[in-house]
């Protein structure tokens, strides 16, 4: 079965681009994050945007790992351990372990697939890699309500060795409970083991 690690992340403020250095200090902590095998895959941490690319650490923050139950142990070494995130630092508290719950609505930060560049292409596909995997559900690209990309996807980049690698976030509505578990387990698209394609109940990743 698979569950999620829940650890309180505590400090200043991080990138809003950090999937690729938090990876590395997962990594560096715990190996098994290189591991395909192992399964271990994270979202990247939560908090306020402040503006020009940077987020600020809030008491709703936390880092989420989601794991085989047999894993956690693996996991464990990150409980109340300082990590550095490029020049910053986030302080990891004792996590809550929980069971993974269905949503009819799932959201992704970031997505990415080959090839799906344009917001026609990435819909096309994610449709595609949904039926893939046995999964009956509405992909929808959520769109910035204001601003000056007001009406706009959501366009997101993660930046892997000096390669911008382009994504949108992505929605996925009207899941049944099966296909819901299924895609929060399994994740959708590259570069899952990196922050990508980790999908939460809509209402969480606001």
């Amino acid at each position: 079965m698979i569950v999620e690690l829940v650890f309180p992340a505590s400090g200043g403020s991080l990138p809003t681009d950090h999937a690729y250095p938090l990876y590395g200090a997962l990594s560096g902590i715990v190996p098994a994050f290189h591991d395909a095998a192992s399964r271990l895959r994270f979202h990247q941490i939560i908090g306020e945007s402040q503006g020009e690319g940077r987020l600020r650490l809030a008491e709703r923050s936390i880092l989420r790992v989601r794991l085989p139950d047999e894993a956690i142990r693996l996991a464990l070494p990150l409980a109340g351990k300082r990590i550095a995130i490029g020049e910053d630092s986030v302080r990891l508290g004792v996590p809550a372990v929980r069971t993974l719950v269905p949503a009819p609505t799932l959201v992704c930060r970031l997505a990415t697939f080959k090839n799906a560049d344009s917001p026609e292409e990435f819909l096309a596909t994610a449709r595609l890699k949904l039926a893939d995997l046995g999964i009956q559900g509405d992909p929808q690209l959520p769109i910035h309500l204001d601003g000056p990309r007001a009406g706009q996807p959501k366009r997101r980049v993660v930046r892997i060795h000096g390669t911008v690698i382009v994504g949108y976030s992505l929605i996925v509505a009207d899941l049944s409970a099966a296909d819901s578990l299924r895609l929060q387990e399994v994740g959708l698209g590259g570069r899952t083991r990196m922050g990508c394609g980790f999908f939460v109940a809509l209402k969480e990743g606001k």
